[in-house]
């Protein structure tokens, strides 16, 4: 019989089988160890970056016998965690935002071309953008940057952070008004070059 290759095993399917045999939850560290770094990083710098997501993966794999396993993606409830561990410094978190103020632009991006086009735009709105998100609501900001940075859907966020789908909306339309006044009611995704 020939094993299933782990990229093609559900989320939930890992989960269900680390009960037993605890190294398959590293295919899931594997899956989104990544990622998660990338949304901590943006948030408080990749200083503490590393550390949030090993602590991460201790929490989910300490809670793993109460992942409810209806839900085949663990990405949200990853995220959840990650969220409420951010929650723990967000002094480190408006100590960056205002850092960014006074920096040049530092884009956590994939490829050079994507820096490239992403340092366009992040060099004339990142001081305003800093101010803007450090003015949110720690709620309202968990929304957004979850949506934005983590690359989540409302359903997906409303799991991450246990409120409902409304409440998700709600936030995230507060926050979007919020930045895009502090920005000049513009959209720099929509700028001429």
């Amino acid at each position: 019989m020939t094993a299933i290759p782990t990229d093609r095993i559900r989320d939930s399917d890992l989960i269900g089988e680390s009960r037993t045999d605890p190294e398959a939850f590293a295919a899931l560290f594997d899956r989104y160890s990544g990622m998660l770094y990338r949304y901590v990083s943006r948030r408080l710098g990749p200083e503490v970056a590393e550390d949030l997501v090993g602590e991460t993966f201790l929490v989910a794999f300490a809670r793993r016998d109460r992942y409810d396993g209806a839900y085949p993606d663990a990405r949200p409830w990853l995220f959840g965690i990650v969220t409420k561990l951010v929650a723990r410094h967000r002094r480190t978190e408006s100590a960056r935002y205002r850092a960014l103020l006074r920096s040049p632009a530092e884009d956590v991006v994939d490829s050079p071309a994507d820096r490239v086009a992403a340092g366009v735009t992040a060099r004339s709105t990142r001081p305003a953008l800093a101010r803007a998100l450090a003015g949110l609501a720690s709620r309202d900001r968990d929304v957004l940057l979850l949506i934005a940075w983590g690359d989540l859907s409302y359903e997906e966020v409303a799991r991450a952070l246990d409120i409902p789908v409304g409440t998700v909306r709600s936030r995230l339309n507060r926050a979007r008004k919020k930045v895009r006044a502090a920005l000049g009611d513009t959209n720099p995704m929509h700028e001429e070059e």
